[in-house]
């Protein structure tokens, strides 16, 4: 890729993914703007350009002369279901709309989650399963998928898992969020350090993940309970058989038959460098 004819829009830059990424594209040479709302600051090197999802003519200048789209602007975890599905299935939606109208050219990557597979799945969630979730984060980003594939863009959608790295918090909050959902300490759940996902990013801003789904994890699944351990709280131990063992495990197989490989292959080596 030619870095410097590429002018890349980044939706959702101040947030867990896209305020570790945008520095790592900027140090690349690539043209960067971030979409803020409210005058938000961006890290140096990007040029921050004011918008909001919510307003369709708010969006054309952001998109206007950019040769791709990397769209993480999402809503998580929130009790408020409306918020979820406006932002990631509506906030999505005029997002190509615009892409469409004022740069249909450009490449539109999008990012995803693993949360989308089935708690039951009999193997490690891919691509070509059938997905339909009950929850309102992956239900609106499978909604949000079928809208860009079906937008007549070219596209490319990241599913990632567990995000952790470069000091983002979250594997510090994880404790908390497990001990709500009961969680089996043997459960095992793929992760993926942000380093990672900016080689992945490049690739696909490549070309090389266009038109696919594609799952984007680390080498190695790790348990709760060890993860748990890790972020330096404890949980109960359990011999209990395990329900669901496939759950929040991704199959990572497609990511490296196109070439991507993990530098960070697994936590511990994070925990060994002192990348967390």
């Amino acid at each position: 890729m030619n870095t410097s004819s590429e002018t890349v829009l980044v939706t959702g830059g101040n947030g867990l993914v896209g305020a570790r990424l945008l520095p790592r594209l900027v140090t690349e040479g690539i043209n960067c703007r971030a979409l803020v709302r409210g005058g938000k600051s961006v890290p140096a090197g990007v040029k921050a350009v004011e918008g909001d999802l919510f307003d369709p003519a708010s969006l054309k200048e952001a998109v206007k002369g950019v040769t791709a789209i990397i769209h993480l602007a999402a809503v998580f975890r929130s009790p408020d279901t409306d918020l979820i599905w406006k932002s990631n299935l509506e906030g999505t939606r005029n997002l190509i709309d615009a892409v469409k109208n004022h740069a249909p050219a450009a490449r539109f990557l999008f990012a995803s989650t693993s949360h989308v597979y089935s708690a039951n799945n009999p193997h490690p969630g891919r691509e070509n399963d059938v997905v339909n979730p009950q929850h309102a984060y992956p239900a609106s980003k499978v909604a949000a998928e079928n809208e860009l594939r079906e937008s007549g863009l070219n596209w490319a959608i990241l599913r990632f898992p567990f995000v952790y790295g470069d000091g983002d918090g979250h594997l510090e909050d994880l404790p908390k969020h497990v001990i709500a959902a009961k969680y089996h300490p043997a459960m095992r759940i793929s992760t993926v350090h942000h380093r990672d996902i900016y080689t992945a990013i490049m690739m696909a801003l490549d070309g090389i993940m266009d038109g696919r789904i594609v799952n984007i994890s680390d080498e190695a699944p790790t348990s709760i309970y060890e993860l748990l351990g890790i972020a330096g709280a404890t949980m109960a131990s359990s011999s209990e058989p395990l329900v669901n063992p496939w759950h929040l495990h991704s199959d990572g197989s497609l990511a490296r038959s196109l070439g991507f490989q993990a530098s960070v292959r697994t936590v511990y080596q994070a925990v060994q460098e002192k990348l967390l």
